[in-house]
């Protein structure tokens, strides 16, 4: 089963050969997705890296996190799973704020 890695504190100048050739090193990279602002198309110096297996996914966090590339000091680590799209908190309750400013005149006795 293949496996998602987040690597962050890449340097700028990376680019995405560089880095399926770093992490070449403890299997087969299946693809590579480098982070980018959606307005400029500026790379923001993090990147999702799928490894073809769980043990070559292990074995990268093992050799590379806390490597230097260039001059920066990279850190990997296993992706957590993205939440599914529309899942979101429920909304908290507004309170009433004729009640709320009742409550601040017996905390303070006005």
């Amino acid at each position: 089963m293949s496996k998602d890695l987040y690597v962050k504190n890449l340097p700028p100048e990376t680019t995405e050969e560089e880095l399926r050739k770093l992490f070449g090193v403890a299997g087969k990279v299946s693809y590579v997705h480098m982070g980018t602002d959606a307005k400029t198309g500026q790379f923001l110096e993090y990147a999702y890296v799928k490894m073809s297996s769980e043990a070559e996914a292990k074995e990268a966090v093992l050799c590379l996190d806390d490597a230097r590339v260039i001059n920066r000091q990279i850190s990997v680590s296993i992706a957590k799973p993205q939440k599914p799209a529309g899942t979101h908190a429920p909304p908290v309750e507004k309170q009433n704020p004729v009640k709320q400013r009742e409550r601040r005149r017996k905390k303070t006795g006005r």
